[in-house]
């Protein structure tokens, strides 16, 4: 294994470690579900400055007009993103709004289709087929009754699949920028969405005490900041494949956290459909061809 690939995999393996362990900051700040993104953009914001201003990328003339626009069409999805997931926690718990929300790769996979005119083969349909059905038995199951759960637990899947649709939206808008330097682009939401929710946040009630000004800074540090770092670092290291497998990594630490720390246990039918779905994002992510599939899929 070459030194590229060890260092890509354990950035890859703390970015998706610390992407986890959010759902638990979310909820123990206190905060409404605005001010939290409000705070993550603000901190955010000041850590990437300082980083893109490290590694020069805000000198003059170094992304163009129209990039600029389309990074901000992104921050507005990113933004609009993190909204949704982290309001659907307290309706469908940090496991379940995670698993959902996986379903991004599938949300792609259709926008592409639609905008970009992108090809969807009979094993793309397949993968999404299998994760529909993973949907389906998350929804049908029963969360346990009068816990965090049971009251608006179909409100909340639908948020978690609303804030994949925006984060593929983002996705989308990151596929037009290539070439532009992810770091600045990260930049550039995070001030959007700094901007968008500054005047629907309540500067009056700030948080009262020190360690939960300590949790806000370190979603916007850490989980945002940081994160971003590793994250790109990684992408540009590592082979597609791999970035995918390790993605994984994500909702299983979710789960992990959820349980540990909230005493979130999934139902039987819960763990059914989060298996199917994960499965399906697998072999979307990592292009896995079921044997029935691969004469056609030869053919086309």
């Amino acid at each position: 294994m070459s030194s590229d690939i060890r260092r890509g995999t354990a950035e890859m393996t703390a970015a998706m470690l610390i992407s986890g362990t959010i759902g638990w900051f979310v909820v123990m700040s206190g905060q409404p579900v605005s001010g939290v993104v409000f705070w993550r953009c603000l901190f955010g914001a000041l850590t990437l400055l300082v980083i893109c201003g490290a590694l020069g990328l805000l000198r003059p003339g170094i992304i163009t007009l129209r990039a600029f626009g389309i990074a901000v069409f992104g921050g507005v999805a990113i933004v609009l993103n993190w909204l949704l997931l982290f309001a659907s926690y307290s309706h469908a718990t940090i496991s379940i709004a995670t698993t959902v929300y996986n379903t991004q790769p599938f949300m792609l996979l259709v926008l592409g289709a639609l905008v970009l005119g992108e090809k969807i083969t009979a094993t793309k349909l397949f993968w999404l087929t299998l994760s529909f059905a993973g949907m389906i038995a998350i929804v049908e199951a029963k969360p346990e009754a009068g816990g965090a759960a049971s009251d608006g637990y179909g409100l909340g899947i639908l948020m978690a699949l609303g804030a994949a649709f925006f984060y593929a939206l983002a996705a989308l808008a990151a596929k037009w920028l290539k070439g532009t330097p992810p770091h600045l682009i990260a930049l550039i939401q995070v001030a959007t969405g700094m901007l968008m929710l500054a005047p629907m946040t309540d500067f009056s009630n700030p948080p009262q005490d020190a360690g939960r000004w300590a949790i806000l800074v370190t979603v916007g540090v850490v989980h945002t900041g940081l994160m971003y770092v590793l994250l790109y670092g990684a992408i540009q290291r590592l082979p597609t494949h791999l970035t995918g497998a390790l993605s994984f990594i994500y909702p299983i630490a979710a789960i992990v956290v959820d349980r540990l720390a909230f005493g979130h246990a999934l139902q039987p039918m819960q763990i059914a459909g989060a298996a199917i779905i994960l499965l399906a994002a697998a072999g979307m992510n990592l292009g896995w061809t079921p044997r029935w599939l691969r004469p056609r899929a030869l053919e086309s």
